[in-house]
């Protein structure tokens, strides 16, 4: 989703070495951003594969319960369920907090944050009104709490770069079946195909994402995703 960043924030951009005013006290008493999210819980090939590691479950189990999809711009993108009696996510326990809380998606480590994607990388700005409880200030890379940030950060661009140039691919395709076949491929490849828990997820993912599908995937869709310019694009 494109936004004007200033009508949805502070004005300000964060890097990972600014403080930002997101400090909640942990949550206590409170779980209103794991309530009515509908689909906008994202599941990238990171989180599928932390999933998988801490749940001992490959991607078609996480789907039996808790993983859905849906179409976003032409692309079928995984995302964490709600559950249907509560609309409330299928990892709020019965305290009211996340059972997955180590391993929790980057979505949900990034809230109230949200990503800016620009040539030089990626940077924050904070949601306005997003979290009331947020008012102590906290460091964005204490806040994102997680291994390899410069890297994790390196792998979000390509995968925002990919999913970009994805959808673009399938918007020049004819037909229902073409469109149908793409998709499938790239479940396939970064969310079907089982993640090795013993591999560093970054060499899979390099692996993965230099694979050349036998079918309609063009080379642009898949060769070097950092090439693709992302001017002004933003994670909300």
């Amino acid at each position: 989703m494109l936004q004007d960043i200033n009508e949805i924030s502070d004005g300000k951009i964060y890097g990972v070495h600014d403080m930002v005013r997101v400090g909640c006290s942990d949550c206590a008493g409170c779980h209103s951003c794991c309530e009515q999210m509908g689909d906008t819980v994202l599941v990238d090939p990171y989180d599928c594969k932390r999933l998988e590691t801490e749940l001992g479950m490959n991607f078609e189990q996480l789907m039996q319960s808790y993983v859905g999809l849906h179409v976003e711009e032409g692309l079928i993108i995984p995302h964490l369920k709600m559950q249907e009696q509560t609309d409330t996510c299928v990892f709020l326990n019965e305290e009211g907090r996340c059972s997955i809380h180590a391993y929790r998606p980057g979505i949900c480590r990034l809230f109230p944050l949200g990503r800016i994607y620009k040539e030089q990388g990626v940077s924050y700005f904070l949601q306005s009104g997003a979290c009331e409880r947020g008012k102590t200030k906290i460091k964005v890379e204490k806040w994102l709490d997680t291994p390899q940030l410069k890297r994790y950060q390196q792998f979000l661009a390509e995968w925002h770069s990919l999913k970009k140039n994805m959808q673009e691919y399938l918007s020049r395709l004819n037909t229902e079946d073409e469109k149908k076949t793409v998709c499938m491929m790239f479940l396939q490849i970064f969310f079907f195909h089982p993640y090795d828990s013993g591999r560093d997820f970054y060499e899979e993912w390099e692996e993965r994402s230099s694979l050349k599908p036998q079918l309609a995937i063009s080379r642009e869709v898949l060769e070097n995703p950092a090439r693709h310019k992302l001017e002004n694009k933003s994670d909300v």
